[in-house]
């Protein structure tokens, strides 16, 4: 039995990193994808070729999750295309990071509007369509920074944690519908983005994580796939740390 068959996923900013692993392992156990990302580039394309070959229903929007306009409207087709959307994934995120003495504006301003502006946008498009089947499952993708701050990325670390507080709020207006609410607060994780890193600042990581290891993309979908599918039917307004332990 495939734990996620018969149910459609809208996952966002799922081009690359942990929205294309999502996207893959939701695949793996069934679910017909819906995801998108800001521009349709090649990258986006090949993902919907890998996802059509594996056996389920899957389709690329072109959508910017930070506009609530553009969010509705790319709802819309998708439950014109699928009937349904059962699960939502509200991954899009970007980073601007710098010291708040020298952040501008625009980078608080683009982060705020990417990481969670996008989580607003995206959950009520689907709420009407939610209420209406009497059931969903909305995945939040946070961060341990959202948990713990960190120097350097107070846009990013107040978008993150802005998205609990959301997170909690919706589980309890939208609980009495079966509708559920949770986040997963990754933490160093494997992606385009830390590999960036300079190899003493990896290692400085690392050696703050009980488990000695960064986590990789599949940790945290293989997470998602729990709270998409029935299994974590009485959970809802928590956090998942997938980080190692290092939130403990």
């Amino acid at each position: 039995m495939k734990l996620l068959e018969n149910k459609t996923a809208l996952i966002t900013g799922a081009a690359r990193g942990i929205g294309k692993q999502i996207a893959l392992t939701f695949a793996q156990y069934g679910a017909n994808i819906a995801f998108t990302d800001l521009k349709e580039d090649d990258e986006a394309k090949e993902l919907e070729k890998t996802l059509l070959s594996m056996n389920v229903k899957a389709k690329f929007y072109a959508s910017n999750a930070a506009s609530f306009s553009d969010s509705e409207d790319t709802v819309k087709k998708i439950i014109e295309d699928f009937q349904s959307i059962d699960v939502l994934v509200n991954n899009a995120g970007i980073t601007r990071d710098n010291l708040l003495l020298r952040m501008s504006e625009s980078d608080w301003d683009s982060v705020l509007n990417v990481n969670l502006k996008s989580v607003f946008n995206l959950t009520k498009a689907v709420q009407p369509f939610m209420l209406k089947q009497r059931s969903g499952s909305i995945i939040n993708i946070s961060s341990v920074v959202g948990l713990e701050g960190n120097a350097g990325q107070s846009n990013y670390a107040a978008a993150k944690a802005g998205m609990l507080g959301f997170t909690k709020s919706v589980a309890k207006e939208l609980g009495s519908r079966n509708i559920r609410c949770n986040a997963i607060a990754p933490g160093f994780i494997e992606t385009e983005m830390t590999q960036v890193l300079a190899p003493e600042v990896r290692e400085a990581w690392i050696k703050t994580i009980p488990l000695r290891r960064a986590g990789n993309a599949v940790d945290v979908a293989n997470t998602a796939v729990y709270l998409a599918s029935d299994i974590s039917s009485y959970l809802t307004g928590q956090t998942i740390s997938c980080d190692g332990g290092m939130h403990v």
